[in-house]
Order: structure tokens, then C-alpha cells, then sequence
């Protein structure tokens, strides 16, 4: 069994299998971006208290187990790393410096899915799809 995570007031292990793809699924996870891609993410979302238990990065594709503490939502969360990665990616790889709000580089929606108790499934499944191409960008 899990190790469980707590906050003041309550115990929680609340884990997500989210997919999200670039506008128009162009397969723009390559290169310098790829490279940087993973600890972009894992850093936004440990700015919201959260962390990536498992993903990877296919070149039309982000695909990810997290766990998100039931303080947040979990569309606050994705919606929110979406958002400032979209920013980072146009300022850092697309040569936009100011008033850019990254609103072209991200599909509008996601999928996501509750982990349960089956997560070493989710995380196999995560790890054997992206087996094709390299693109960690888990924790562990």
C-alpha cells in the first residue's frame, strides 16, 4: 500500500493520470524544449503543492500521473501549469519576451482520470507507451 500525504487536517493520496496536447497536435516536444520540458513541469506543479509521480513527453503528446492535494482543483492545477508553461516555452524557446499569455501552444482541454488504487497499472501504462521515445519527466 501507498504511503498516505497529510495536511493539517486531513490524510489524502489523490493521484491523476492526465494527458494534455499541443494546439493542434503538432509534434513540437522536440529539442532544446524537450530537454528543459520535464523540470519545467515538475516545478509548476510543486508551486501548487503537487507532484509528478510519472510522466513522460511524446513528441505530439504530455502524458502524467500526479498527485494533487485536496486543497486544490484539480483543473486549477492543470489549467495552471498549462498556462505558465505555455508562457516559459514562448518566452524561453519562441523569442517572445512581453505580453505574451501562451494561449498558442496548448490544446484547450485534457483528459484526466482518478489513479485509485491501481496506480503501478497507471504507471506501467505511462511507462510503456512512451517506450518508442525518451522523455522523462518524473521524480523519481
Amino acid at each position: 500500500m501507498n504511503d498516505y500525504e497529510s495536511l493539517s487536517h486531513s490524510v489524502w493520496d489523490c493521484k491523476y493520470h492526465v494527458v494534455w496536447i499541443p494546439k493542434c497536435r503538432k509534434k513540437v516536444l522536440y529539442g532544446q524544449l524537450r530537454l528543459h520540458m520535464g523540470e519545467i513541469l515538475r516545478e509548476l506543479a510543486r508551486q501548487k503543492e503537487s507532484r509528478v509521480v510519472e510522466g513522460h513527453l511524446m513528441p505530439d503528446y504530455v502524458h502524467m500521473l500526479i498527485s494533487i492535494p485536496p486543497k486544490y482543483a484539480v483543473a486549477s492545477v492543470v489549467g495552471f501549469v498549462k498556462g505558465k508553461s505555455a508562457i516559459h516555452i514562448a518566452r524561453s524557446f519562441m523569442g517572445r519576451r512581453r505580453n505574451f499569455v501562451g494561449q498558442n501552444f496548448w490544446a484547450r482541454g485534457y483528459f484526466v482520470s482518478t489513479v485509485g488504487l491501481d496506480e503501478a497499472l497507471v504507471r506501467e501504462y505511462i511507462k510503456n507507451k512512451s517506450m518508442k521515445t525518451v522523455g522523462s519527466i518524473s521524480s523519481n
